[in-house]
């Protein structure tokens, strides 16, 4: 669909942002993350056995009531607490709100304590009572995550609690190449007005999203579209992202992702600058056919927990890098962007991959490399036109930085990739 010729375009998925949208706000009370988060939805039962188990596969966050927060520590796991009283209404009511200032008090000390789960996907209309019943839990507990996860961006405007027309009325305006089928103008125009409220009314520490990509028959079109306003959003506000993948069957269309497919899930998500990782879902029944079913692990549990080891390798240097930039190669998909000809890096020849430019605010240091074809092997030509000496590669294994492929004298080197997977490398000078 042809963009109306009164929109600003912003360039989304490709923007150098400013220093100061990069960096976390230096003032003001709040969460601050301190380590890559690697979760899932659907939790098990806070026991011995299970909190081992997620511990084993290398987990960093669960979620657990109140009575479960020494079990978690035991295994060294951070805790997001789940209690029907982390709800706005409370705060109408004086006994049940007495009754949340009881528990904060009693949970606010633990160890094992990182975030309160207020809620899935609200509509905006829900925003001023949750903006509410964070400021009052950031108030009375400032170190903990308030923790909201919004819709993708293929929900209805009447779920996202928006309307399109309105946001075209203020003139909000949206990248380029996000037109095609099934992305239409008010696609976009709604889901930035609907991140636009959340972050101005709710002010949360964190941006969470779900996305489901994988179907039966196809992959849905939106993906890479949905990073690229969420990384957008996250880089205006100054704060961290989440993305909760695909890892069951819970909806009947969805097709169940292999090992190659969640790579290219976790490792896309990582090139746009993400900070955490949930798999949906982790506990439930045989008809979920999700990470454990009836209380045993899937083939695929094993899989995750060996990608997770890597993540848990990786997340540390990519916690230390801000994301500055984030190009495709041909054929672009829906929301992304090509490498433009200045880039400080440029792939070469042929293969599908996402480049994702890291460093300290504006200036590049690091990338990562992702084959964007999750069913073949990819060889990627990578051409530095930085003043470098040499690349080093971050060691999934170790998680510390070893000497990488040597640069020719074109200044080129090849990266070979597996399906779905990515390296990250930093520029030596």
């Amino acid at each position: 669909m042809k963009a109306s010729s009164w929109l600003r375009v912003v360039v989304l998925s490709g923007v150098v942002a400013p220093a100061s949208t990069l960096a976390a706000p230096a003032t003001g009370k709040g969460w601050t993350q301190k380590q890559f988060i690697i979760t899932f939805w659907c939790p098990p039962p806070a026991t011995e056995e299970a909190l081992k188990a997620v511990a084993a596969e290398h987990y960093s966050l669960t979620w657990v009531p109140p009575d479960g927060l020494d079990v978690a520590a035991k295994h060294r796991l951070r805790a997001m607490l789940t209690d029907g009283l982390l709800s706005p209404t409370t705060l109408e009511d004086a006994a049940k709100r007495a009754q949340l200032d009881a528990l904060i008090e009693k949970v606010k000390g633990h160890p094992a304590m990182e975030a309160y789960f207020i809620t899935d996907e609200p509509g905006a209309g829900a925003f001023a009572g949750l903006g509410k019943l964070v400021a009052y839990l950031r108030e009375r507990d400032p170190s903990h995550l308030a923790y909201i996860n919004l819709f993708p961006t293929y929900a209805s405007e009447a779920q996202l609690g928006v309307s399109a027309d309105a946001a075209e009325r203020a003139k909000v305006g949206y990248p380029q190449n996000f037109a095609g089928v099934g992305v239409s103008d008010r696609t976009v125009l709604a889901y930035r007005e609907h991140l636009k409220k959340f972050v101005e009314i709710v002010k949360p520490d964190l941006i969470s999203y779900d996305h489901y990509h994988f179907f039966k028959s196809n992959d849905g079109n939106q993906y890479f579209l949905n990073l690229a306003l969420i990384r957008d959003a996250a880089l205006e506000a100054g704060k961290p992202f989440l993305n909760i993948i695909q890892a069951s069957l819970v909806e009947k269309v969805w097709r169940l992702p292999n090992a190659a497919e969640t790579r290219f899930l976790v490792f896309t998500t990582m090139a746009y600058g993400g900070r955490g990782i949930s798999y949906f879902t982790y506990w439930g029944p045989e008809s979920y056919a999700g990470l454990y079913r009836e209380g045993k692990a899937s083939a695929m549990a094993k899989e995750v927990a060996a990608i997770n080891a890597e993540i848990e390798k990786i997340g540390p240097a990519l916690m230390e890098l801000d994301s500055v930039a984030v190009y495709h190669t041909a054929p672009l998909p829906y929301g992304t962007q090509a490498i433009p000809a200045d880039a400080p890096l440029r792939v070469t020849g042929g293969g599908e991959f996402v480049l994702g430019l890291f460093g300290i605010r504006s200036k590049t240091t690091a990338f990562m490399i992702v084959n964007r074809s999750y069913k073949q092997d990819g060889e990627a030509r990578v051409k530095v036109a930085l003043p470098v000496d040499r690349l080093e590669e971050l060691d999934r294994k170790t998680s510390r930085w070893v000497d990488g492929p040597a640069l020719s004298a074109e200044r080129e080197v090849s990266i070979k990739l597996a399906p779905g997977d990515g390296r990250l490398f930093r520029l030596n000078r």
